[in-house]
C-alpha cells in the first residue's frame, strides 16, 4: 500500500480522498449490470440521458477483476441499471455467486424497479445470496408515480406495488427510493403514510429531481417513437425546466413535511427515512454512511459499465466522470492517480471550499458533489446551500419539539451550535432555579472588560457554577449591556437562562469578537416550542426598529450536561452584525438594537406554538402538467 499523508486543509475534513485514508473505509461500487437497458421508461431517468450503448452485461469475470483492484479494502456493491433483472436469472446468479466468494465484499444490494420480481427470483436470491438487500424504486402512491411508465405509456405502479406485497409475503424487507417531483409536492403526509403501509418497506429515501437544466428529451434509437418518449417530449422544454423537475426550496419543504409526518405517525419506530435520519445523526454529532452527509464522497464511489468503463459516481456527468477502463487498471494506486488527474473531480472538490467557513458544516457534511457541480454550472449554487440549511433548521426544530411540528416552518430560528456549550449538572441547575429556598453559596465573581460571572479575568476561562435570579450576586453578575435582554426573559417570561454575553471586541488580544446574546434553557420540550415561537415573533417585531448594522436571529443549539453526558435543546437570542457591516459599526449600534429587542420581548410572552413565519400550504400549480 502507498503511504497515507496527513490531512492538510479544511476541505479534507469534508471530502476524504482515497489516498488520505488508511484503507479501512469501504468504497461503494455501482455495477451497471445492463448499462441503461431497462424494461420500463421513466421519463426522468438520468442513466438513459447518458445515451451510452446498451445491451451488454457485466459478467462474473469482470466482478472478480474489480475485487482484485482494491485488495484489502472493503467493498459495498450495488447491482444497478437500467434494470439489473433484465440480465436474466442465470446471469444474475453467476454474479451473486462471484460476489459471495469475494472476502472483501461486505454488502451486496440490488436496486430494481420491481416489475420482474416474482417467486422464482426470490427463490434464486435465497439460495445463492440470502443476505442480498433489495431496493425498489417507487415514487409514493399511484399519483406520485406519474413519471414512471412502460414504453407503452402505461403506469407501472400496480406491478411494483404487487412486488412489494410479494416481498412481504415471503418475509423480505426492502428499502424504497422515491423521486420527489411535482407529482408528490404538497402531499408529503399521504405519500409517507402510503409507503409505510407496505409491510415489506423498512426504509424510504426521498431523492430530488433537480432536473431544471434538462433541455432536451432522451434520444430515440430507431424510427418508431414509443408512447413514453412522446410523453417525455411534451414535458421537456417548458420554462423552468421539464415538468417533472423540482426546485431545491420545494424539495426542502417536502422533506420537512415528510419528516414531520414520519414522527407524528409513529413511522420512525419501523421505518428509516432519508435524508431525515442522516440529518438527525449529524445534528447529534454522529456519523452516517450517506455520502451527502459524510466525507466519503466521490473519491469513494465507483461506477462500472458492461463495456469496461470505470468511473466515479454515476450521478456525475459521463463521460467526464470516467477514470479509466477495467482492462487498463493496474490497481488502487492507478485509480488514485486517475482521480488526481480528473478535472471533474478536482472541480467538485474545489466546490467544497465554500463549505469550510459555513456554520452548518458539521450538520450538512457538504452535500452531493454532483448536484453542487450542476448548480455551479447554472450559476446558482446558493440555491443548493439554502435548501440544505433550510432542511437542517427544520429538522433541528422537529428533533427538539417533535410534538409541535409548526417550528419546522420557522425561518427566523436557525441551527447555530455553540462549541463548546456545556454545564456541570443541568438537572441540579434547573431544580435550584425554581426553588427559592435552595442553598446559594457565594461564588468567586470577577468582572472585567472580557466578561462577568464565573471568569477569572481571562476570556473564556470559567470556574464557578451558573447563577440564577435567586442568588444575591445575580444582578451584579449580569453584564450591563445584555441585562435588558436577560431581565425580559427571566422576569415577565419566567424563563431559565443558561448563558449571556454583552459582546466583546477583544481589541489587541488576537481573538475573534463575540456578539451580544442570551441563551434560554427550557424546562421541557413544550416550553421549548413556546419560547422558540415567542422569540421568533419578538425578533420579527423588532427587525424594523433595528439600526442598519445589527440583525437579530434566534439560534437552536444543544447544551451538554457534564455529569450525565446527555444533551438538551436550548435556544439563543443573538444580535449579529448585519450583512455588509463590520464589527466596529456593530458595537457602535448594539445598545440601540438591544433597546429595540427588549421592547419587542416586553410585548410578547411564551404562549402558543405559532411563530411569525407562515406555514406553507400545498401548491396545486406544482402538479400542473403531470401526465394523467
Amino acid at each position: 500500500m502507498y503511504s497515507t499523508p496527513a490531512r492538510h486543509s479544511p476541505i479534507d475534513e469534508l471530502y476524504r480522498s482515497l489516498e488520505t485514508d488508511d484503507g479501512e473505509a469501504a468504497v461503494s461500487v455501482i455495477l451497471k449490470v445492463r448499462g441503461e437497458t431497462c424494461d420500463i421508461d421513466c421519463m426522468y431517468c438520468y442513466e438513459k440521458r447518458k445515451e451510452a450503448p446498451g445491451g451488454a452485461r457485466i459478467d462474473a469475470g469482470q466482478v472478480r477483476r474489480l475485487a482484485e483492484i482494491f485488495p484489502g479494502r472493503r467493498l459495498a456493491v450495488e447491482l444497478h441499471g437500467g434494470e439489473p433483472l433484465t440480465a436474466g436469472r442465470e446471469h444474475i446468479a453467476d454474479l451473486l455467486r462471484e460476489l459471495a466468494v469475494q472476502p472483501s465484499v461486505v454488502r451486496v444490494s440490488m436496486q430494481t424497479n420491481g416489475v420482474l420480481l416474482d417467486d422464482v427470483w426470490l427463490d434464486l436470491f435465497e439460495s445463492v445470496y440470502p443476505g442480498l438487500r433489495i431496493g425498489v424504486s417507487l415514487d409514493g402512491d399511484a399519483k406520485g408515480n406519474a413519471w414512471r411508465v412502460g414504453y407503452d405509456g402505461a403506469p407501472v405502479y400496480p406491478k411494483v406495488a404487487a412486488a412489494l406485497r410479494l416481498l412481504a409475503a415471503r418475509g423480505w424487507k426492502a428499502g424504497v427510493i422515491a423521486a420527489v417531483t411535482p407529482a408528490v409536492a404538497g402531499r408529503a403526509e399521504e405519500v409517507v403514510d402510503h409507503l409505510a403501509g407496505f409491510e415489506a418497506v423498512n426504509a424510504v429515501s426521498f431523492v430530488p429531481c433537480f432536473d431544471t437544466p434538462v433541455r432536451r428529451p432522451t434520444a430515440v434509437s430507431g424510427r418508431r417513437v414509443p408512447a413514453s418518449r412522446r410523453l417525455q417530449q411534451a414535458a421537456v422544454g417548458a420554462e423552468g425546466g421539464p415538468a417533472w423537475a423540482i426546485s431545491p426550496s420545494q424539495y426542502a419543504e417536502f422533506v420537512l413535511a415528510a419528516t414531520a409526518r414520519w414522527i407524528a405517525g409513529g413511522h420512525f419506530t419501523r421505518l428509516k427515512l432519508e435524508p431525515a435520519v442522516s440529518t438527525i445523526r449529524r445534528l447529534r454529532g454522529l456519523g452516517t454512511g450517506f455520502c451527502h452527509f459524510s466525507d466519503l464522497k466521490c473519491d469513494h464511489v465507483f461506477t462500472f459499465y458492461p463495456d469496461g468503463r470505470l468511473g466515479s459516481c454515476d450521478e456525475l456527468p459521463w463521460p467526464q466522470a470516467q477514470l479509466t477502463r477495467l482492462d487498463q487498471t493496474a490497481g488502487e494506486p492507478h485509480i488514485v492517480a486517475a482521480q488526481r488527474r480528473l478535472p471533474l473531480l478536482n472541480q467538485g472538490k474545489d466546490l467544497m471550499g465554500r463549505c469550510t467557513g459555513c456554520s452548518y458544516r458539521s450538520a450538512c457534511g457538504g452535500g452531493c458533489i454532483a448536484t453542487r457541480w450542476r448548480y455551479e454550472k447554472a450559476g446558482d449554487q446558493d440555491a443548493y446551500c439554502d435548501y440544505r440549511m433550510r432542511m437542517i433548521d427544520g429538522i433541528a426544530a422537529l428533533l427538539a419539539q417533535p410534538a409541535h411540528p409548526d417550528g419546522a416552518w420557522c425561518r427566523t430560528t436557525r441551527w447555530r451550535p455553540q462549541t463548546p456549550n456545556s454545564m456541570r449538572d443541568i438537572d441540579v441547575f434547573l431544580s435550584r432555579w425554581d426553588r427559592p429556598d435552595a442553598d446559594r453559596p457565594p461564588v468567586r465573581l470577577h468582572t472585567s472588560a472580557y466578561g462577568n460571572i464565573n471568569t477569572v479575568g481571562e476570556p473564556g476561562v470559567h470556574e464557578a457554577d451558573d447563577l440564577d435570579p435567586g442568588h444575591p450576586q445575580w444582578h451584579e453578575a449580569i453584564e450591563a449591556g445584555v441585562r435588558p435582554l436577560v431581565d425580559a426573559v427571566t422576569g415577565p417570561w419566567g424563563c431559565v437562562t443558561y448563558d449571556s454575553c454583552e459582546g466583546h471586541s477583544y481589541d489587541g488580544l488576537g481573538m475573534l469578537p463575540t456578539e451580544r446574546r442570551v441563551g434560554v434553557l427550557p424546562r421541557d420540550r413544550a416550553e421549548y416550542a413556546r419560547v422558540a415561537a415567542a422569540l421568533c415573533r419578538a425578533a420579527t417585531a423588532a427587525a424594523p426598529a433595528l439600526p442598519a448594522s445589527v440583525q437579530v436571529t434566534v439560534g437552536r443549539a444543544e447544551l451538554d450536561c457534564e455529569s450525565s453526558t446527555r444533551s438538551v435543546p436550548v435556544v439563543d437570542l443573538v444580535l449579529l452584525p448585519a450583512p455588509g457591516h463590520g464589527w466596529a459599526a456593530y458595537f457602535a449600534a448594539v445598545d440601540e438594537a438591544t433597546r429595540a429587542v427588549a421592547a419587542a420581548l416586553g410585548g410578547e410572552r411564551p404562549t402558543g406554538y405559532r411563530c411569525a413565519c407562515p406555514v406553507p400550504t400545498p401548491d396545486v400549480s406544482l402538479r400542473e402538467g403531470v401526465p394523467a
